[in-house]
C-alpha cells in the first residue's frame, strides 16, 4: 500500500514489510544528523533510507536482497527530493561486504533486521524473508556492521525484546558492543516490547551501556508527547 510522509511518498506493495511504527520509530531515533555516508541494511521499501536523507546530509547507500522490493524502493527514491543522495544496490549485505574497501566505510547503520529464529514461518515468501533470520542471521549481522562501519561510527537497530537475549549472546562474541539501548513501550503501564540499540565498535570509550525508555502511546490510545516530537517531522497530522 502506499503511504505519504510530509516530505516524501512510500509504495510498499512489493515489499515484504509495509510501513509500520517500528521502523519509523528507528528512523526519527536514529543519531544520524551529523553523519556523512549512511548504510541502510535490508532497505526494503526505502523508509529509513528516506528518512536518513530527510534528517541528514548524508550519501545514503541502500542494500536490499529481494528484486521486487529493490525495484519499488528505486522508485520510492527517484520521486523524493534527495534521490541524487540515494544509491541502491540489489544484493545480499554479505556480498556487498565483500566489496567493501576503506574509504567506504560508514558513519551510521540502520537496520530494522529479520528478527524470528524459530516459529512458523509467513506464508508470503517475502515476507517470511524480511521477518526471519534465515535470510540474515544476527551473526551474519553482526559480522557486516563489523566490516562496514567506520572505526568511530554508530549501528542503529531495532528488535523484539524476545529476541535480546540471543542477540546480545552472539554480540558477546563480535568485535562490537552495546554502547545505548532505548526500551520502547507500546502503551504506558505495560513491559518493552522492542528495544533500540545502538552498536559501536569495543574500541569505542564508552564503557556502560546508556539506558532509556520511549513510550508510545497514553492509555486514552493517543500518543505520547515524547512519540510526537520523534514523528512530528514526518506524520502529517502532526
Amino acid at each position: 500500500m502506499a503511504f505519504t510522509f510530509k516530505q516524501f511518498h512510500i509504495d510498499d506493495m512489493n515489499c515484504g514489510m509495509a510501513v509500520g511504527t517500528d521502523s519509523v520509530v528507528l528512523g526519527a531515533w536514529a543519531q544520524l544528523t551529523a553523519a556523512k555516508t549512511v548504510l541502510d541494511i535490508g532497505a526494503g521499501s526505502g523508509l529509513l533510507s528516506l528518512m536518513a536523507a530527510q534528517r541528514s546530509q548524508a550519501h545514503i547507500t541502500s542494500v536490499e536482497l529481494d528484486t521486487s522490493a529493490a525495484e519499488a524502493c528505486q522508485h520510492n527514491f527517484h520521486n523524493s527530493p534527495w534521490a541524487n543522495r540515494l544509491t541502491l544496490v540489489n544484493s545480499s549485505i554479505q556480498d556487498f561486504c565483500q566489496q567493501i574497501e576503506y574509504q567506504e566505510y560508514f558513519d551510521h547503520i540502520i537496520c530494522n533486521p529479520p528478527y524470528f529464529e524459530q516459529g512458523t514461518q509467513a506464508i508470503q515468501s517475502q515476507r517470511a524473508m524480511a521477518r526471519h533470520t534465515d535470510s540474515l542471521s544476527f551473526t551474519a549481522l553482526l559480522d557486516a556492521i563489523h566490516v562496514c562501519l567506520a572505526p568511530q561510527g554508530n549501528a542503529s537497530l531495532i528488535l523484539p525484546m524476545q529476541s535480546m537475549a540471543r542477540f546480545n549472546e552472539i554480540l558477546t562474541h563480535s568485535p562490537l558492543s552495546l554502547i545505548e539501548m532505548t526500551n520502547l513501550i507500546s502503551i504506558v503501564g505495560k513491559s518493552a516490547n522492542r528495544a533500540l540499540c545502538v552498536l559501536a565498535h569495543k574500541t569505542h570509550p564508552q564503557i556502560a551501556t546508556k539506558i532509556s525508555d520511549i513510550t508510545i502511546r497514553e492509555l486514552s490510545g493517543q500518543y505520547t508527547q515524547t512519540m510526537v516530537q520523534l514523528i512530528r517531522d514526518f506524520y502529517l497530522k502532526y
